[in-house]
């Protein structure tokens, strides 16, 4: 172990008191309490990931969740099979179909993100649900298979309980704009650019 005086000691000890009562203070102003409405966006890995890990952080306080996915319909992800060992306090629904350059066909792709819009309209109604993931929307709105300016205003008027996040590259401004948590993943490095593929229990 590395040796430390007791004057370096004492400086910490110091610094650190000062720290807690100017962190002590802050936290003393917050005093609001209310449904955020996440965004998780950015080039980087981890959205999702993100997401999945707020839902556990959500049944761990018991609430019930629900999962919408508007696009990754053709992969099958370990979270869902995890999370289904929750029974039904979570409700899982994967509305898309692939990813854009799989399917080719613009009408199936707009009536799926329609029908999953749908599906997060009715969600959001759902009093017991304690968070709502709305995985690849942002896809969908990149798109334009969703109005941005309908579904921000459905959104934002949400019953005021109710944690929603999305996820997604491209995040439109008017969603950000709404958005009361904004996260964006910086990609520095990825694996994928070394020839390694997609693997299980690490992207699906």
């Amino acid at each position: 172990m590395k040796d430390i005086d007791e004057a370096a000691a004492e400086r910490h000890r110091a610094k650190m008191a000062n720290r807690k009562a100017v962190q002590d203070a802050e936290v003393a102003e917050k005093t609001l309490e209310k449904g955020l409405l996440m965004v998780h966006t950015g080039p980087g890995k981890g959205k999702s990931t993100a997401a999945f890990g707020l839902a556990l952080r959500m049944l761990g306080n018991n609430r019930r969740v629900g999962v919408v996915q508007f696009i990754k319909g053709a992969w099958s992800t370990g979270e869902q099979p995890a999370l289904a060992v929750f029974g039904d306090r979570v409700v899982w629904y994967t509305m898309g179909e692939g990813f854009t350059w799989e399917t080719q066909d613009l009408k199936r792709d707009v009536a799926a993100a329609e029908k999953a819009w749908e599906k997060a309209v009715a969600l959001m109604a759902d009093e017991t649900i304690g968070l709502l993931i709305l995985d690849e929307l942002n896809i969908a709105l990149r798109y334009d298979y969703l109005d941005v300016e309908k579904v921000v205003a459905e959104l934002t008027s949400r019953r005021p309980d109710l944690h929603v996040v999305v996820t997604g590259r491209n995040a439109k401004p008017a969603l950000i704009e709404a958005a009361d948590l904004v996260t964006e993943m910086a990609l520095v490095k990825h694996h994928f650019k070394a020839g390694v593929k997609a693997q299980a229990g690490i992207e699906f």
